[in-house]
């Protein structure tokens, strides 16, 4: 099932249990990637964004509101920060598992040695292959810090 038919899952699930927080949280993915469907049509092509843009869009969903609980926390809205917090739990749902920092290194170092990089001038192939295979599935922050200390040595 794709994930996009997931999200239409839920939301009809959440609207018959009546969860509020779930059927709002759901309904502004949907909305989110409408504009993400729109923003990729063209004269020519009228295909649908694929399961691994979704995916780039739930992590950028995800990453905006962790930055806005840390604001509210720090601005002493924790009730704000609270509901933020319950949107990304919702969000996640529909994310593969997060790997773990053994797991991120040796993806890493694996892609490294496949694309056969030997100098940070070779971050960009290596970096853009790891978001081919391990969408949704790493920090590409955290990925990219990794990739950047392995191409130089550290």
């Amino acid at each position: 099932m794709s994930l996009r038919a997931q999200l239409t899952d839920a939301m009809k699930e959440a609207m018959k249990a009546k969860d509020a927080k779930r059927l709002a949280t759901v309904r502004l993915i949907l909305a989110a990637l409408k504009d993400r469907d729109i923003a990729a049509r063209t004269e020519t092509s009228k295909d649908l964004v694929g399961d691994d843009d979704i995916l780039t869009l739930l992590a950028k969903m995800i990453k905006q509101r962790e930055e806005s609980a840390a604001v509210y926390r720090q601005g002493g809205r924790p009730e704000l920060a609270e509901n933020e917090e319950a949107e990304i739990a919702v969000i996640r749902t529909f994310m593969p598992a997060q790997m773990d920092e053994a797991a991120m290194k040796d993806a890493v170092a694996g892609t490294i040695a496949e694309v056969g990089a030997a100098s940070i001038k070779d971050m960009g192939k290596v970096m853009a292959m790891l978001k081919e295979r391990y969408a949704g599935q790493m920090d590409f922050s955290k990925a990219s810090a990794a990739t950047k200390d392995a191409l130089s040595g550290k």
